[in-house]
């Protein structure tokens, strides 16, 4: 049963946010498998991230507690070829205790709104773990579908490490051709 629901915020995230961005990143690079990074960018590796997607119309949110970021979530390349312009990679980081109250959800539901707007048609869910119910319980609350598991293709914390992939339609999906180029 998840703990009481928070207010939070929305917004996009903007250049102030990489140093608390950063600090939630770190956490989870140190000391989870949600990412496979094993040394924590900085605030200004966070930052050129940051602009870069931002600067390719991808989406970049954060939420907010009480004037605080407690999460942040974004939208990038899913690959690098031409084929896969369309297609997005999601990905959603709550500081420690945030979890189960509802960020995880409102920013994935916003996320998903935000590249459907933009113009993408399908976001993919590379979970790290498949142990990580959570995340992945999030996703298909959001509408995701398992799409299949990467067995043991992270090494990290001394153990193997599998890759959960989900996927969903944005917009009209697979029905018609991308309005953009």
């Amino acid at each position: 049963m998840p703990d009481a629901a928070v207010a939070v915020s929305l917004r996009p995230a903007a250049e102030a946010d990489a140093a608390r961005i950063a600090e939630i990143y770190a956490h989870h690079v140190l000391t989870g498998l949600a990412t496979f990074e094993t040394e924590p960018p900085d605030a200004a590796e966070m930052l050129r991230r940051h602009r870069e997607l931002v600067a390719r119309g991808f989406p970049y949110l954060v939420a907010e507690s009480a004037g605080r970021v407690v999460g942040y979530a974004y939208a990038g390349p899913y690959r690098a070829r031409a084929a896969y312009r369309y297609t997005v990679e999601d990905s959603i980081y709550l500081e420690p205790g945030a979890e189960r109250r509802g960020i995880g959800s409102a920013l994935l539901g916003a996320l998903v709104d935000a590249a459907a707007r933009a113009g993408f048609r399908q976001m993919i869910a590379v979970i790290g773990d498949s142990g990580n119910a959570a995340s992945i319980r999030v996703h298909g609350r959001c509408g995701f579908r398992m799409a299949g598991t990467l067995a043991a293709v992270g090494f990290k914390f001394g153990r193997w490490v599998d890759s959960v992939l989900m996927q969903r339609a944005l917009g009209d999906g697979a029905a018609t051709a991308p309005d953009r180029g």
